[in-house]
């Protein structure tokens, strides 16, 4: 029975609901000394000074760690100082770390420190940064080492510029009979992750660097620490449990520098850092900012014709990865959508904020939500039904995308069914306004996305498969469990390969750089794909060591054997077999000799066929496919109070095959959810010297249980031929078009043009009251 679609249990679940999963905190000894981060009380300052002398003099305390004659680090460009030196560039950057018994002891060293600053102009919004004269966050932004594909602009606050350069825009803007222009903004956020980030170091010897860690790219932490400390990469040790959420924001690597620091400074003592909500929110690498301008025609049927882009994306104080996230938003500028004249400028600029790590979508949510709202204001202003406009456009094999790759029937998913599907769930011919009396009025607001993962060409997943004497298996793989169920994914993918039982593979939860091969990062809803790909080649290899004993058991061709229901037999004679466990550790004949030994089998997987983009034109094949959806969300809008109540949300979405039906329901609607609650509530307030205003659950609010719509998920199926069965990414996809879909309902609920996030009753009011001053 193939278990393809099947909704089984995951691997970690039981451990979850009795306890016994091990996070990152359950690793914390009794010896590990505390490790307090001294944060900047300005957004930009030089410093003067750092005197640690009465920080020092505390009992218990065994370290005041300053910046002084440590390296720069960074992931795609290496801008960042561990601990700040000559100035501060965002309101919380870390200037020291005080490593003492207790916590107690670190805190109050910590406020004994007495720093001098002097505070300097700051840069407080993206399109602050590209004023002229702008103070500059980076002096020399051109002269730090920086990957591949990043153009940072001399004497100016703009790290990376991505161009798209496609078609004659000119001729596009000629073809138009309406055209559309307006301009959108998102400000920073939360990841809000229910684990705050948190790390363990101990240098145990000069042999080996141990680091545990609630991280999605536990690789990458080895790959920085021995890079920018000049480490042997063998000597580093991550390891990674289970992680509580992370949704981009623990792919970047933070706190286990400070830990490595403050364990060298000890004498290779254990340490561990815990961050408290607080500085989880505005301490460590956060959801990225956009300002965007669109520009959209279209011809007197519809057909869109030109677009003129620009995204400014709020990077923060260092790039870390918001240069790619920029990129990641000009390979998909359009949205899912039949366009051959493009011009989109794609801009991540140094901002005194925080700076930015990945967040769920990777700047899909960010650019969508100011493309599909533009695609609203160009369909009204054609006179034309809004998810018609879109099914008119609909990309299609054949078509071309913004960086000119000509798509086909595996490679993207059906636009076109999608919203078809929407429409009839949505019952979007029966009207989509409704008075409901009382100042009540029901609305729906649609739109689609689409979404591909814009990782290096060099990027691969490793897995290895080990056979326990009774013919089970064990499946290590480098891919982190954080919570989307991939790992029991890989496990069932394996038992379909096997045609075996799914519980009798038995997956590692944990990771350890040691002794698992590397996956990339859990990222980018690439799991299931390069993961899944080395578990079939890891299963192939393991079939191929089955046959080639059982030939010489059964004294027949390997070719002529199966594997299967926990055999290996015969093609032309299933009786004819041997069971794996007689052979899982090598086989013994009646006199003793034996032959062979335990199976152990390997698989790799690379994606294949990507490339650099053209620094011109943006022309390249950024990533392995198109996944696509249509979603909608129903409204109860007050127009006297400006308050609503989302009833439902929507999404069709072309996964191309179900692996886990309940697994990618639960994924689908955990995105959407979170999706809302950005759109809706979520938002970072500086006041005007950078200073975050609402770094707390409590002012900082995610949406709330009891504050949910009632979530509809249905599915299209058209496979993507590169990845195991045909299935798409679906990890974040969900999350991508609730503030549009949401900002498109509510616009139309009150009659105005709702352009920024977050989409509170408060400013819903403030854009109505402005439109009829």
């Amino acid at each position: 029975m193939s278990l393809i679609g099947k909704s089984v249990v995951r691997k970690e679940a039981w451990s979850k609901v009795n306890g016994t999963a091990k996070y990152t905190g359950d690793y914390f000894a009794s010896d590990a000394l505390f490790v307090e981060m001294v944060k900047s009380c300005y957004a930009h300052a030089w410093i003067q000074s750092i005197d640690t002398t009465e920080a020092e003099k505390i009992g218990g305390v065994r370290a005041v760690i300053l910046g002084d004659n440590l390296p720069l680090i960074g992931e795609e460009v290496i801008d960042r100082p561990p601990l700040a030196t000559k100035k501060v560039r965002y309101y919380g950057e870390v200037v020291a770390l005080v490593v003492a018994d207790s916590y107690e002891i670190a805190k109050k060293a910590a406020n004994k420190l007495q720093i001098e600053y002097e505070p300097i102009p700051i840069v407080n919004s993206p399109l602050e940064a590209l004023k002229k004269d702008a103070p500059l966050i980076h002096e020399n932004i051109t002269a730090y080492k920086k990957d591949e594909g990043i153009y940072p602009e001399e004497g100016t606050n703009i790290i990376n510029r991505t161009k798209i350069r496609k078609g004659n825009l000119e001729k596009g803007w000629n073809d138009s009979e309406f055209v559309m222009e307006a301009s959108f903004s998102i400000p920073l956020s939360d990841h809000a992750a229910m684990e705050t980030r948190t790390v363990l170091c101990e240098i145990i010897s000069e042999e080996k660097i141990h680091i545990v860690t609630s991280s999605q790219a536990p690789y990458m932490v080895k790959k920085i620490i021995g890079r920018d400390f000049n480490i042997s990469p063998g000597r580093i040790v991550v390891e990674t449990p289970l992680v509580g959420g992370g949704y981009g924001g623990k792919a970047s690597v933070h706190l286990e520098i400070f830990a490595y620091i403050a364990s060298r400074a000890v004498g290779g003592r254990k340490v561990k850092i815990v961050n408290s909500r607080e500085e989880d929110i505005a301490v460590s690498p956060v959801h990225i900012g956009l300002s965007a301008t669109i520009k959209l025609g279209c011809d007197s049927n519809g057909k869109l014709q030109a677009a003129q882009l620009q995204y400014i994306f709020d990077g923060g104080a260092y790039a870390d990865k918001a240069p790619h996230l920029a990129t990641a938003g000009a390979v998909d500028c359009t949205g899912p959508y039949k366009l051959e004249n493009i011009t989109c400028d794609s801009l991540c600029v140094y901002t005194n904020h925080p700076y930015a790590a990945p967040f769920r979508g990777f700047s899909h949510g960010e650019v969508h939500f100011a493309f599909e709202r533009a695609m609203d204001l160009l369909a009204k202003k054609a006179n034309i039904d809004p998810l018609a406009f879109r099914e008119i456009n609909a990309i299609k094999p054949g078509d071309t995308t913004p960086t000119q790759v000509k798509v086909n029937n595996s490679n993207v998913g059906n636009v076109k069914k999608c919203i078809k599907k929407l429409k009839v769930l949505m019952d979007w011919d029966g009207g989509t306004i409704k008075e409901l009396g009382k100042d009540l009025v029901r609305v729906k607001g649609i739109c689609c996305i689409w979404k591909n993962s814009t990782i290096g060409p060099d990027a691969s997943s490793g897995v290895v498969l080990t056979f326990n004497s009774d013919g089970s298996i064990n499946l290590m793989s480098g891919l982190v469990e954080i919570g989307t169920g991939t790992k029991t994914v890989l496990a069932q993918i394996l038992a379909e390969k096997m045609r075996m039982d799914v519980n009798k593979i038995y997956v590692r939860m944990t990771v350890d750089t040691q002794t698992e091969p590397e996956h990339w990062k859990t990222v980018a809803s690439r799991g299931t794909l390069m993961a899944g790909r080395a578990v079939m080649a890891a299963a192939d290899d393991a079939i191929r060591q089955l046959k080639q004993m059982a030939s010489i058991v059964l004294h027949a061709p390997a070719d002529d054997f199966e594997v299967g229901y926990e055999k290996v037999f015969l093609i032309d004679d299933p009786k004819t077999f041997i069971d794996i466990k007689d052979i899982a550790y090598g086989y013994v004949y009646p006199n003793g000799n034996a032959i062979g030994g335990q199976i152990i089998a390997r698989g790799t997987y690379m994606l294949r066929g990507l490339t650099n983009l053209d620094p011109e034109t943006g022309a390249g094949n950024p990533g392995p496919e198109w996944a696509v959806s249509a979603q909608g969300v129903e409204v109860e809008f007050n127009k006297r109070t400006f308050e609503y109540t989302i009833k439902k949300a929507i999404t069709v979405m072309d996964i191309g095959e179900v692996l886990n039906t309940k697994a990618a329901e639960g994924q689908l609607k955990g995105a959407m959810s979170m999706g809302i609650s950005w759109a809706c509530k979520e938002a970072f307030y500086f006041d005007e010297n950078g200073v975050l205003l609402n770094p707390q659950l409590r002012t900082y609010r995610p949406i709330r249980y009891g504050e949910q719509p009632e979530y509809l998920v249905d599915f299209v199926k058209t496979p993507h031929l590169e990845a195991p069965y045909g299935a798409r990414g679906a990890g974040e996809q969900g999350l991508i078009g609730m503030a549009a879909a949401l900002g498109n309902a509510l616009s139309a609920a009150a009659n105005v043009s709702l352009q920024s996030l977050p989409l509170i009753p408060e400013n819903i009011w403030k854009e109505k009251r402005r439109m009829n001053m």
